[in-house]
């Protein structure tokens, strides 16, 4: 027989312009949902938008039309991996850490069948694409390692949440049908390239300050201090 390990779920922190309005949404949506519908429906179907966004970019390379396919699997995956988790509150069905868990080794997953189609896609170089997606896995780490060390579950920074990078991602993509090239200092460039690099650095930038400030505070809600006693040292 399994016993139930003891487990206090993080404070969720999450301030991003988008989310007073989404959460009354999402609200209404989960009080609207078909009683036979529950959270891993929705996980997959998360999961599957992702998935299926990676797919039409990879399919992108030949057919510039499915970069707003992408966008519409993108919509899809929005739906299920935001309301998963608010129609387990609403009905008070949670599993704290099999929920944790599932939802975010699914999101791993899934960042790759994305950015690994786009990176196929002739939009963004392979190399840029590999950065892109490291780049996203050690934000990640460093958010996962503080929800578990601090205590405290970032969704956002600053006013940016996933909601708004989707959007910023949508965007994208009907610029890159539009204008898959840019010039800059006479040279040309992929579009896709620029706006990647741009992100690389956003997110690198994150992680190290997100890092730096978890560690300090850590560090001193943990001090050590030690006395001499003869020839040894003895912890206070």
């Amino acid at each position: 027989m399994t016993h139930p390990v003891s487990f206090k779920s993080a404070v969720r922190q999450q301030d991003n312009v988008i989310a007073p309005l989404e959460k009354r949404v999402l609200a209404a949506l989960a009080a609207r949902m078909p009683s036979w519908v529950n959270p891993d429906h929705l996980t997959s179907l998360g999961f599957a938008g992702m998935a299926l966004a990676g797919l039409s970019y990879y399919l992108a390379r030949w057919n510039s039309y499915m970069l707003l396919f992408a966008i519409g699997f993108l919509a899809v995956n929005w739906f299920g991996d935001s309301l998963d988790g608010t129609i387990a509150r609403y009905r008070d069905c949670q599993r704290p850490r099999y929920g944790f868990y599932v939802d975010h080794i699914v999101d791993a997953f899934g960042m790759l069948f994305l950015i690994g189609g786009f990176g196929l896609s002739g939009y963004l170089s392979p190399a840029v694409a590999m950065a892109l997606l490291i780049a996203y896995y050690l934000l990640s780490i460093e958010i996962y390692l503080a929800t578990y060390t601090v205590g405290v579950f970032k969704l956002s920074f600053g006013i940016l949440g996933p909601t708004e990078l989707r959007l910023l991602v949508a965007a994208g993509n009907v610029a890159l049908m539009l204008k898959p090239h840019v010039r800059i200092a006479g040279r040309f460039y992929l579009l896709g390239d620029v706006g990647a690099v741009v992100a690389i650095v956003v997110l690198v930038f994150l992680t190290l300050h997100s890092a730096c400030s978890n560690t300090l505070r850590l560090y001193a809600e943990e001090r050590l201090s030690y006395i001499r006693d003869g020839d040894t040292f003895r912890r206070l």
